[in-house]
């Protein structure tokens, strides 16, 4: 593994624009616009790289190389957890002792990229879903990225080296990068007339999609019955929590980078992501860490549960975020998922080692104030973060409690799919490290379509009107970024069935 520093700090916007916005298969996980702290990473498929997906359906996987889309795919009987427990490491790092007090601050050191659907929890808790539009999971293989640390202001070219490379391989890679950054660099400097139209600009553009429409897969009334539901089978006992959420649909053709651009503008976070795997795009601003696991063997995880929506004048602001620390049905609910956290992380960890470090803070966002809790355990001796992302996937966040049943409520009542959504991205790392995120405050990009998920926890004190205007609050700004204002999500939610379908300007 070759670590190569550049001289100067980059924006990663302009990077990725500069070397990877054309690419059919790109990755860019992102601590976010203007970010202080964290990394941001970026890459896309080399000539080496495979590119796998799996099917809940037939517990399959298929495995391609980008670079030569015209073989067939090679596809076998196993899950993806199965295919990525043998391509990384069997048993943490030896070269550092777990301890109660290790830090988090881990390294992507090349590996795998990608995302895990929803769906897959057919295979890690065994209740019955939908089959997804999307694929259940895919991973694009990672030999050579870009590493920016935000803190330290560096930026770090990081590349594996193959016993059979031509000579210079690594050196031509490090040269084609600095090469085309200062192309970049030089496009900036000219006047409007001079500059390429085909170099990339870090400026934001405007929405791709031309009289966007937004179908809700269920409307206001159907949703308000769907959490008459939910309320149901927690007085009958079934669920203490049911993670309730709706699908949003926006016909028409949206430019991956062009919205993602947008959206880390509006919603920066420090989980955001765009992944971009031939005809399906992810692109997210999510606030909320699924797993980080360390190559020594400790594990975390910072479940969200709680919102208020965001005001302009700071006052009532301050004032929302202390109703929101004070209300008695958001702390329960996130209390519950706490509960169900600690239980998954203690099926790998280490006999008491879970515990839980932070409860209940508020974490502030652009749109929307959080209840946010964090959870952290050692793993078992022999146990890897693969299993640990089995015992606790999908997050509990994205289910309710108790796990098993609530999925089941959802896969009853849900009528449809989750897909890539409440699933999670980010990476698996050659030295056993993990940074996932859940998909949430999100949009999944097809050739013709964009899907936006959108929901919230209910439990015995939830009121349908409130938890319907919380999936507006969280829907407005991924909509906003396809070009429908929230006026036109507000005339959705008002109560008409006609209202469902919705146009923006």
């Amino acid at each position: 593994m070759q670590h190569i520093p550049l001289k100067e700090w980059w924006d990663p916007s302009c990077v990725f624009q500069a070397l990877y916005a054309q690419d059919s298969h790109s990755f860019w996980l992102d601590a976010g616009a203007g970010a202080q702290t964290g990394r941001s990473y970026l890459g896309s498929a080399g000539p080496r790289s495979r590119f796998v997906t799996a099917c809940v359906a037939d517990t399959s996987i298929s495995v391609v190389r980008p670079a030569t889309m015209d073989a067939p795919a090679v596809v076998s009987r196993r899950t993806i957890f199965d295919f990525l427990r043998d391509e990384l490491p069997a048993t943490v790092s030896p070269a550092a002792e777990p301890t109660a007090d290790a830090g988090f601050d881990t390294q992507f050191e090349l590996g795998w990229v990608g995302f895990l659907g929803y769906e897959l929890g057919a295979q890690t808790v065994g209740v019955p879903v939908h089959p997804s539009r999307y694929p259940d999971a895919a991973f694009l293989e990672v030999d050579r990225a870009i590493m920016f640390d935000h803190a330290a202001r560096t930026v770090t070219l990081i590349a594996q080296s193959h016993p059979d490379d031509p000579a210079r391989t690594i050196d031509d890679w490090v040269l084609h990068v600095e090469t085309q950054l200062q192309a970049s660099t030089d496009v900036e400097q000219m006047s409007p007339s001079e500059a390429s139209p085909t170099v990339a600009s870090p400026t934001v553009a405007s929405p791709t999609v031309v009289s966007p429409t937004a179908q809700w897969r269920h409307t206001p009334t159907r949703y308000a019955a769907l959490i008459d539901e939910c309320l149901a089978s927690i007085r009958a006992g079934d669920a203490y929590q049911v993670c309730l959420t709706n699908e949003i649909e926006v016909a028409g053709h949206v430019d991956p980078v062009e919205a993602y651009l947008r959206l880390r503008a509006g919603s920066p976070s420090h989980h955001g992501g765009l992944l971009r795997f031939g005809e399906t795009a992810l692109l997210s601003a999510s606030p909320e860490q699924f797993l980080n696991v360390t190559a020594s063997g400790r594990v975390r995880t910072k479940p969200i549960k709680g919102t208020r929506a965001r005001s302009t004048d700071p006052l009532r602001d301050q004032e929302l975020a202390r109703e929101l620390r004070a209300s008695e049905k958001e702390c329960a609910e996130n209390l519950m998922i706490v509960d169900l956290m600690r239980n998954d992380l203690g099926r790998v960890a280490e006999l008491g080692s879970v515990a839980v470090t932070s409860l209940l803070a508020v974490e502030s966002y652009p749109h929307v104030h959080q209840l946010v809790s964090t959870i952290e355990a050692t793993l078992a001796p022999g146990v890897t973060g693969i299993d640990a992302v089995v015992a606790c996937f999908p997050a509990g966040s994205m289910t309710g409690a108790p796990k098993q049943s609530a999925m089941g409520i959802i896969n009853r009542i849900e009528d449809g799919p989750r897909g890539v959504y409440a699933g999670a991205f980010g990476y698996f790392g050659r030295d056993g490290s993990i940074d996932l995120a859940i998909v949430i405050r999100s949009i999944v990009l097809g050739k013709t379509t964009a899907i936006i998920g959108t929901g919230g926890g209910i439990t015995a004190l939830s009121a349908a009107t409130e938890e319907i205007e919380e999936t507006r609050i969280k829907a407005a700004a991924l909509l906003a970024v396809l070009g429908i204002p929230d006026e036109s999500c507000r005339a959705a939610l008002s109560g008409s069935e006609s209202a469902a379908s919705t146009s923006g300007g």
